[in-house]
């Protein structure tokens, strides 16, 4: 029996209209509206019915991405799909939190509520950019950024053939002009700041306290975590953990080799887009891939379960 793990979805993969034809589908799966009750606002609504812009605000798009992941995750758990492991990028790992039972639902989004609010201060306070840089090293990218006056650094270590970095506007600029100067190409994110880098640390002293009071359990999976690049045994003081995350690289490369050198062979993305399972494919050779947005997709990660 092959294993299988499940990825959870980053910022940035929201789109209008996403989770929408699954609950469709499968009547039965209410996370939205229980979701929404948590969160004070009409989730399905401000996905099914906002501007593209409206939505990609930090305060809307951590609660939805996560909602509509946990939809695909209960459209395949309807469906008898199970899993031995969960991962998530950035954002994601608070899904995976919930579906292997870290968080309670309401917990998770309590916990995704007060993250995303504290994460939008902090981008309206120190505007920052990021760039994602295909086509150098991690190593390489490093050393440019070390030697650039101001501040930026690399925050997401998310294939061989892609980094992604971030920091001041300024300095972020001058980085992508050099990597594109020797011959690299430099995409400019679509975020309001520097996410996982230290402009971010006015949200992870915010975050830490207003979740002090949540119940972290032990997962009843194997949970791997951006932080150590590897599996997480130790759920101790999750709220410093957390606060730490918003603030350290996401080390995604690391993260999925110690996935396939534990054995497994089936990599499922549960959320909005396929950004993830681009990364498997790239990182990854000899694994199956697949990622469940909507029924087309649901009914190909199916197969290659059953396959």
């Amino acid at each position: 029996m092959s294993k299988t793990v499940f990825l959870f979805s980053g910022q940035g993969s929201q789109y209008v209209g996403m989770g929408k034809e699954l609950c469709e589908k499968y009547p039965q799966i209410d996370v939205f509206s229980r979701a929404s009750e948590i969160l004070g606002f009409d989730l399905a609504e401000k996905i099914n019915n906002s501007t593209e812009e409206e939505l990609s605000k930090t305060v809307y798009s951590q609660p939805a991405i996560m909602a509509t992941s946990l939809v695909a995750l209960e459209a395949m758990k309807i469906n008898g799909a199970t899993f031995s492991a969960v991962a998530g990028h950035s954002l994601g790992e608070y899904a995976a939190m919930v579906a292997s039972g870290v968080l309670s639902f309401e917990d998770g989004f309590k916990v995704i509520k007060a993250r995303a609010a504290a994460m939008q201060k902090a981008a309206e306070q120190n505007s920052g950019a990021m760039y994602a840089i295909l086509g150098k090293t991690a190593e390489e990218i490093e050393q440019v950024c070390s030697e650039i006056d101001g501040y930026v650094v690399p925050v997401n270590y998310n294939s061989s053939a892609q980094t992604v970095i971030a920091g001041e506007t300024e300095a972020a600029e001058k980085a992508a002009a050099k990597f594109a100067e020797m011959g690299a190409k430099a995409v400019k994110l679509g975020v309001s700041s520097a996410f996982h880098s230290k402009l971010m640390q006015p949200a992870a002293e915010e975050f830490a306290p207003a979740i002090s009071g949540i119940t972290f359990n032990k997962p009843n999976v194997e949970f791997y975590s951006n932080l150590i690049g590897g599996i997480q045994t130790d759920f101790e003081n999750m709220p410093e953990k957390l606060a730490k995350h918003i603030v350290s690289p996401v080390r995604f490369t690391s993260e999925l080799a110690a996935l396939q050198a534990a054995g497994y062979e089936n990599f499922i993305e549960l959320g909005p887009n396929k950004v993830l399972t681009g990364l498997v494919k790239k990182t990854l050779k000899g694994v199956n891939s697949a990622n469940v947005e909507n029924v087309k997709t649901l009914e190909k990660a199916l197969e290659i379960l059953n396959g």
